[in-house]
């Protein structure tokens, strides 16, 4: 019985260990950030048809609007649309918008700090 016994304790901190892991990389925020900045690559790419580039391509500290994508004040308002309806966060003020899309890692940043969907 005492063999029985350490058996499943063993095996209950096992569970419990494994578990544990697995919530700690769900809700790690590194990984949520990296997570969400891939999203956001693939999506700028999608919306504003950057057909010619990869994700891994896209640098997430590069200079957004008028910088290497060729991403003009049209594109800005493609995007405003794409994060308002893909992360419920609205983008309605020309100050804040400008340090919005001043890099990927800031549109990032702030999707993460804004969205319902995304609160933690």
């Amino acid at each position: 019985m005492a063999g029985n016994y350490s058996f499943r304790y063993t095996l209950d901190n096992y569970i419990n260990l494994l578990t544990f892991c697995f919530q700690l990389n769900l809700t790690h925020p590194k990984i949520i950030m990296d997570e969400l900045t891939n999203d956001l690559k693939k999506k700028l790419i999608e919306v504003l048809n950057l057909t010619d580039i990869t994700p891994e391509e896209i640098d997430e500290n590069e200079q957004l609007v008028g910088g290497d994508l060729g991403i003009d004040s049209i594109d800005v308002l493609e995007m405003v649309v794409m994060v308002e309806k893909e992360y419920g966060v609205v983008i309605n003020n020309k100050d804040i918008g400008e340090k919005v899309f001043s890099t990927l890692a800031a549109l990032t940043d702030y999707i993460r700090e804004n969205s319902p969907t995304l609160a933690s």
